[in-house]
């Protein structure tokens, strides 16, 4: 497929950290693991900088789904719990997404979540959508290869795939579909790259510590701390990343994830990057602010709770 050139100097300005309130979906694995809850989360309690205008339930497969449409399913059931507890409607925000990875470079997986992104693109007037995604990228990628057009309306923020430099990229997100994991790097979308390997690996907290701010901020946070002390078993020594905030976390505040703008990486059938600097360009996170991250979500959630049971 061709998609439509896109001029270097606007690709270069919509990869700008963003100022003021932006518009954003975010696309999510959430049932896969235990970081997702939390971005889902941390975005829905910053509505003075993100209005979150749809949650997109992303597939996966291990052990904990029976295969990619029963991750969806399950991903698409966690967050309604979420928004349960959080007290929010889920009506008419909430889009079931692919119920397989795409078969082809060129074969999208039409979904519920897929329309939705290119309607809402389209819609959109001349500010960007931030796409934030925090799974595997195929309902993403399927939107682009519905509609390609939405390639200029669009910014697409994603945890996939390891550094650059690193040795591969045999990342969880990136390696669940090779096709719409390449195409996000061929297709020329503004794109920032969150880094699980070395940047995300810094992201870590512990039990005592969710126990201490999590741990009775209303349902949604006693939620939270289950599901965290639950997905260990032996707790002494140990630490959990919660790599998913970091993408809520960079439209939060850029200055806690530093990126930088490099030349977009092609990525190979063994999983590794290779280098062309004639390629367009992205931006990729270098490092990270742990405790500016975990202390705005701690901050965040604790005057939820107040808010919604006053003393």
């Amino acid at each position: 497929m061709n998609f439509p050139t896109m001029d270097e100097a606007f690709r270069v300005a919509r990869l700008a950290p963003p100022s003021g309130q932006v518009r954003m979906v975010l696309d999510t694995d959430t049932y896969n693991e235990i970081d997702d809850q939390f971005a889902v989360v941390q975005a829905l309690l910053s509505p003075e900088r993100l209005r979150v205008e749809a949650l997109y339930a992303a597939p996966f497969f291990n052990d904990r789904s029976r295969g990619p449409a029963d991750g969806m399913e399950k991903s698409y059931q966690e967050i309604l719990r979420l928004l349960e507890r959080l007290g929010r409607p889920a009506e008419g925000l909430v889009h079931r997404g692919s119920t397989a990875y795409l078969a082809g470079p060129q074969e999208p997986q039409s979904s519920p979540a897929a329309e939705d992104l290119v309607r809402r693109a389209l819609a959109g007037g001349k500010d960007p959508l931030y796409v934030v995604a925090i799974g595997a990228i195929t309902n993403v990628a399927s939107a682009i290869l519905l509609e390609p057009r939405i390639l200029e309306k669009i910014v697409i923020v994603w945890l996939g795939g390891h550094a650059l430099s690193w040795q591969h990229t045999r990342e969880f997100n990136l390696q669940q579909d090779l096709y719409a994991s390449r195409l996000i790097f061929d297709c020329g979308v503004p794109l920032v790259q969150m880094p699980c390997i070395p940047v995300t690996t810094h992201l870590t907290t512990t039990v005592p510590e969710i126990e201490h701010h999590v741990r009775g901020r209303g349902p949604v946070g006693d939620y939270l701390a289950d599901i965290f002390a639950d997905y260990c078993k032996d707790h002494s020594p140990w630490a959990k990343e919660l790599w998913d905030m970091i993408a809520v976390s960079w439209l939060l505040n850029p200055e806690w994830v530093p990126t930088v703008l490099v030349h977009s990486p092609v990525l190979t059938d063994n999983f590794t990057w290779s280098r062309d600097d004639s390629r367009h360009l992205i931006r990729t996170a270098r490092s990270l602010s742990r405790d500016a991250i975990l202390g705005d979500f701690f901050r965040k959630l604790a005057a939820f709770a107040r808010a919604a049971c006053p003393p």
